[in-house]
């Protein structure tokens, strides 16, 4: 596939801009896409803060959130290739703290929470498939009271307390979007022997040439910083000036870290080139690349993510009525989308309304971020939509 013709390329400048203008428009975007190969187009468009003049720049260092997963996803994967982690064991042998969790139930009559002990073992392919039972307060209203009433402490302070929460169910039961692969993170440096920031900089960004991802932002990165942006309450955007914590006691796996979108688009092209670097060589074996991006992968039905927290997410379903899975690095669409993506590829969000994914049977994969909270913003999300519609629409001929 050749780069986009000037006339794809005002295409997709239009798609991009539209948001800017919709009637509660987002400060700026930056989106991209790219084959096994090369980035065939890139954009950027609006501010980098609402209220200022600077321009957003394409390689601006963003917060990416839960686009962290699919990143740590491959660190864990590689200690399985190695024969250093069974999925499929009790995850306490690798974090005996596991083994203390306990099920929430219910709440007695003054509100402190009824706890049992779990059915089943906790395994690291459930913490992955978020079939663990454990979720997150943003998603979930009992975490949500739990939360406020100083119980559980919040995924983004970064602690090891805030991994202590109760499930929300026994093991294996169900599909709970959560702080599962926080833990799988924690299970990684153990078998590791090393932080989680090395190992990801060492066996993957590295290798890939992702030289603006990591955890604890660079002087280069933040003086490239994007900030993240709420919405006001007449439909406007302010910039929030919050940082993730930038010497954590956890390095969380689910959602820490920074990149740009250009830097994501080297993780993608791994993906769609068989788990090779750009030197060829391995990151992640050929039959890992499809194992984890398989569809099902025995997860039960996935559901809406409900607006707990609605300063963070409202209620959100993506791609409604469409059978989809959870794999062991990201969401699998089982059938075609309406954007046009192919049945069985890869994606999922950060909180800031930023999406990718990647279609393998295309070869091809995008990353677009509005950087505006929550996720679910209207005007991010239809923004997003459009643009994956838009790139399908207009590269539809060089796809196989």
């Amino acid at each position: 596939m050749t780069l986009a013709t000037d006339t794809v390329v005002a295409q997709l400048d239009a798609v991009l801009a539209a948001p800017l203008t919709a009637a509660e428009p987002v400060p700026g975007v930056i989106a991209q896409v790219t084959t096994p190969e090369k980035t065939v187009y890139a954009g950027a468009a609006g501010l980098r803060a609402a209220g200022g003049g600077d321009p957003l720049a394409s390689d601006a260092v963003l917060t990416i959130f839960s686009a962290t997963k699919a990143v740590a996803a491959v660190a864990i994967l590689q200690l399985a290739e190695a024969g250093l982690l069974d999925l499929d064991a009790p995850a306490r042998r690798y974090a005996p703290e596991l083994g203390e969790v306990q099920v929430l139930t219910g709440f007695t009559a003054d509100g402190a929470p009824v706890l049992r002990a779990p059915v089943r073992e906790i395994t690291t392919r459930m913490l992955m498939l978020h079939t663990a039972g454990f979720g997150y307060p943003n998603f979930n209203a009992d975490l949500q009271r739990l939360l406020q009433a100083g119980v559980i402490a919040s995924p983004g302070d970064a602690t090891f307390t805030a991994l202590q929460a109760p499930l929300l169910f026994d093991p294996g039961e169900r599909w709970e979007y959560g702080i599962g692969l926080d833990w799988a993170g924690v299970i990684a440096e153990r078998i590791a022997g090393m932080r989680l920031d090395r190992l990801l900089g060492e066996r993957v960004l590295g290798p890939l040439g992702m030289d603006s991802t990591a955890f604890t932002m660079t002087a280069d990165m933040r003086a490239r910083l994007a900030p993240v942006h709420t919405r006001l309450p007449d439909g406007g955007a302010l910039a929030l000036d919050y940082v993730l914590p930038q010497q954590p006691e956890i390095y969380m796996a689910g959602q820490a870290l920074y990149s740009t979108v250009p830097d994501y688009l080297k993780f993608i092209r791994m993906w769609l080139n068989d788990g090779r670097a750009p030197d060829g060589a391995p990151v992640l074996r050929p039959e890992t690349v499809v194992a984890a991006g398989l569809a099902g992968n025995g997860t039960p039905a996935l559901r809406p993510l409900p607006g707990a927290d609605r300063f963070m997410n409202l209620d959100i379903d993506f791609f409604p009525g469409a059978r989809k899975s959870w794999a062991l690095a990201g969401m699998v669409n089982e059938e075609v989308l309406p954007t046009g993506r192919a049945a069985g590829s890869l994606g999922w969000a950060g909180l800031a309304n930023s999406y990718f994914w990647i279609d393998r049977r295309n070869r091809i994969g995008g990353f677009w971020a509005s950087n505006t909270l929550p996720l679910g913003d209207p005007a991010s999300y239809a923004g997003y939509l459009a643009f994956e519609t838009a790139t399908y629409q207009a590269f539809a001929p060089a796809l196989r």
